[in-house]
């Protein structure tokens, strides 16, 4: 099997379609380590990908006014048990436009296996930039994953942005974002991860209301089972006059698994307001009953409460 089709395969069972990385009518991108195995631009979207010593380093352009209807698909992995990944990466949507990333990233045989995500994004005036990342990592438990982002959106613009683990372990999850966002415009910010044996989970999100009018959403759906361990650190700042945020965290505990949460909301303009909740516990009894009164498994009950809490 060559590299590529090994990578489309891990792709797929990350639940990716293989076929939109073949055609020419879809703009996408395929890393395989630090290799590039892949590139299609198209009108309005330029996408360089250039090997570095230690990875490759990616930029992406998005025209001014560009209406890029059809997503576009990126696909980072590492294939091999062992291995580091390092992407640094620089997104710069132009005034006016609009894109959609669907990223998938998959490591199904890590077992000793570092993805590093390092970069920025700006969003121009006006512009909206949504970017959805889903994982799969196996069973091993071996990968470590640990993207930094730098996101700043200018005024009017809308970022919408969507990470998901939730098949295979999570193995070492270290999440870290932070947005600046100007006047009326909006970040939304979601992180779900599921986590057991002994797997860590640590998100760390910051937005920060600079401009008059803009508005923030940081929220996390975590759940931990066994011997895994989680922890959720989401702080919203209202810096400007009308700025509204709301930090909205929920992390479902079993077993001996630990779950912490710190959402922090800090105010420095008095028109300004800033919300949080975080809830940590076990599933419902209720949902449970429910559930358990139609013929299920205890077991059976909770994992459709926890996969239904994280789709």
């Amino acid at each position: 099997m060559s590299d590529f089709e090994a990578i489309l395969k891990a792709y797929a069972a990350a639940g990716g379609n293989p076929e939109f990385l073949k055609s020419p009518k879809v703009g996408s991108l395929v890393i395989s380590g630090n290799q590039v195995l892949g590139l299609n631009a198209i009108p309005g979207l330029d996408v360089q990908a250039d090997p570095v010593p230690d990875g490759v380093r990616v930029a992406v352009r998005v025209a001014p006014a560009a209406r890029i209807e059809t997503p576009v698909h990126l696909c980072f992995g590492v294939i091999p048990e062992e291995g580091v990944q390092r992407i640094l990466v620089d997104y710069e949507v132009g005034a006016g436009a609009s894109i959609e990333f669907l990223a998938h990233c998959t490591f199904p045989n890590a077992l000793r296996v570092q993805h590093v995500m390092q970069g920025t994004v700006h969003v121009g005036p006006a512009a909206t930039m949504r970017y959805s990342e889903v994982h799969y990592h196996g069973e091993t438990g071996g990968i470590e994953v640990l993207p930094r982002l730098q996101i700043r959106v200018d005024e009017g613009g809308r970022y919408f942005s969507s990470f998901s683990q939730t098949k295979g372990r999570a193995g070492r999850i270290d999440l870290d974002y932070t947005v600046d966002v100007d006047r009326e415009a909006l970040a939304e910010l979601t992180a779900k991860a599921l986590g057991y044996a002994d797997d860590q989970i640590t998100v760390r999100e910051t937005i920060r209301l600079n401009g008059e009018g803009a508005r923030g959403l940081a929220r996390s759906r975590i759940a931990v089972r066994d011997r895994a361990r989680s922890e959720v650190l989401a702080t919203t700042e209202g810096n400007a006059p009308f700025a509204r945020g709301h930090v909205d965290c929920v992390e479902i505990v079993r077993g001996q698994a630990v779950a912490n949460a710190v959402p922090v909301v800090r105010v420095t303009d008095d028109r300004a307001q800033v919300t949080h909740e975080a809830a940590i516990g076990t599933v419902g009894k209720k949902e449970l009953e429910t559930l358990m009164s139609r013929g299920l498994a205890e077991d059976e009950a909770v994992d459709i409460i926890v996969r239904g809490m994280l789709g």
